[in-house]
């Protein structure tokens, strides 16, 4: 039997620019796709009505270090540098397999709470093969739509992080992909978290990107960002190890060359920018208008929840006022009118969706409202006085909504928020992220008292 949804009557962002927005509109969900969306549809299924909210496609979060939701807010005030030291070669050595799964638990319902429903969840937390197997199952149990991007283990700041000798072991990852992503179709897809060169020897660099390519699963690093890495020149140095292509998504960019952003590019690379992370923390001015005009689609990541918010929000607006802010200064300064590259709502609620599926490798699943797509859909309440009166519905998700306006999501035809509450056991991950929260601070303060 058919399972459908009608949601009727919204005021429909589709994303799609065939379809375009619908002031009020419906949308028929069949088994978990989306088969038509229109301004009138009439069909036999559960209907859930939409009058004064806007409905859209879930946001997608292309880089999020999942596992720290158990330290969420520890680190409010750190650089980039303080967080090698404060989370990586502090918290992080700590962390075991109960930890990872309470954390990924309660980051993937806070992905969903506030529409996120995708989600690359970027987990260099593998410090015995028992973390990944943890990450993967709390991933699973939420329903999110996600890539689990299997990392390094983090025991050791000197051992993995400054010319590395060790590799991520091949031998787990293979067993991974056997275990859990035998098929690329499911809700969950896999990917390699890779740390690359300036972090590793080229050695384990080059083994990484083979090990990902013999798996056929897609590569995320982190390139050209803060004191450090900012002057790395990792891409040049990847393109000269034969190493770039377009299965690799490039993280921050803050302080790529011209030429490094050409080679990107070219090779048909893809970005992800965590504007929020990036002007707090040190890591440089968030490029978002620089992807653009080298014909790239940049997406938007959450990256920390120890220093920055988890919600996407917050990075649109992030992104939008700093890069505005960036280009009217420097036009000001030349005499010169605005260019027509110039951040839009409009632009900014595109990378928050339809780019960050394209980053994602899943344009063809997600990202916008389209008959075929799968039906990862989020209702915001437009009715609420931070939103009413809608004028201009993408600028009032990019530039007025917040996580309270979050009313319904739906992953692959599934509800899993309804009437502004998650359908999932909340009690339970809280329960245990703040019963890890608690272990992890026991264990930080055996060790420095020891």
């Amino acid at each position: 039997m058919t399972d459908r949804i009608l949601l009727r009557a919204g005021h429909v962002v589709s994303m799609d620019p065939d379809i375009g927005d619908l002031p009020r509109g419906d949308v028929l969900i069949e088994d978990g796709t989306i088969t038509a969306v229109r301004p009138e549809i009439s069909a036999d299924a559960e209907v859930l009505d939409m009058t004064g909210r806007i409905v859209m496609p879930g946001f997608v979060d292309t880089h999020r270090h999942t596992w720290e939701a158990s330290i969420r807010g520890v680190a409010p005030d750190a650089t980039l540098d303080d967080y090698f030291v404060d989370i990586l070669d502090t918290f992080a050595p700590l962390y075991t397999p109960e930890d990872v799964y309470a954390a990924n638990l309660a980051g993937a319902l806070e992905c969903l709470n506030a529409g996120i429903t995708t989600l690359v969840d970027w987990s260099h937390i593998n410090n015995t093969p028992e973390h990944p197997d943890a990450a993967i199952q709390a991933l699973a149990e939420t329903g999110i739509r996600a890539q689990y991007a299997y990392g390094s283990a983090n025991t050791s700041l000197a051992d993995y992080w400054f010319e590395s000798k060790i590799a991520i072991p091949g031998d787990d990852v293979r067993r991974i992909r056997g275990r859990y992503f035998s098929s690329d179709d499911g809700l969950l897809t896999m990917g390699l978290a890779t740390r690359g060169p300036g972090f590793c020897v080229n050695d384990v660099v080059t083994s990484e990107w083979a090990l990902a390519r013999e798996l056929g699963i897609p590569i995320t690093v982190h390139v050209a960002m803060g004191r450090l890495a900012g002057r790395f020149g990792m891409v040049k140095q990847l393109n000269d190890l034969g190493l770039l292509g377009p299965d690799t998504t490039y993280i921050h960019c803050c302080y790529l060359r011209e030429d490094e952003w050409r080679m990107v590019a070219d090779s048909g690379g893809t970005v992800s920018i965590a504007p929020q992370v990036e002007t707090q923390m040190g890591h440089g001015w968030p490029p978002v208008m620089q992807a653009v005009e080298h014909g790239l689609r940049p997406s938007l990541s959450i990256d920390v929840v120890t220093t920055v918010p988890g919600d996407m929000f917050t990075q649109i607006r992030a992104a939008f006022g700093a890069e505005r802010a960036r280009v009217n200064a420097d036009c000001w300064q030349a005499n010169m009118p605005v260019p027509e590259t110039m951040l839009t709502a409009r632009r900014m609620l595109e990378m928050a969706t339809l780019n960050g599926a394209h980053v994602a490798g899943l344009e063809h699943r997600t990202g916008s409202l389209t008959p075929g797509k799968r039906a990862d859909v989020v209702a915001l309440d437009a009715t609420a006085l931070n939103m009413t009166p809608v004028h201009d519905a993408a600028a009032a998700v990019t530039l007025c909504a917040d996580v309270s306006n979050v009313e319904t999501v739906l992953v692959d035809g599934v509800i899993r928020k309804r009437d502004g509450k998650l359908t999932a056991d909340v009690a339970r991950a809280r329960r245990l992220v703040e019963e890890s929260r608690d272990r992890l601070l026991a264990a930080k303060e055996a060790k420095t008292t020891a």
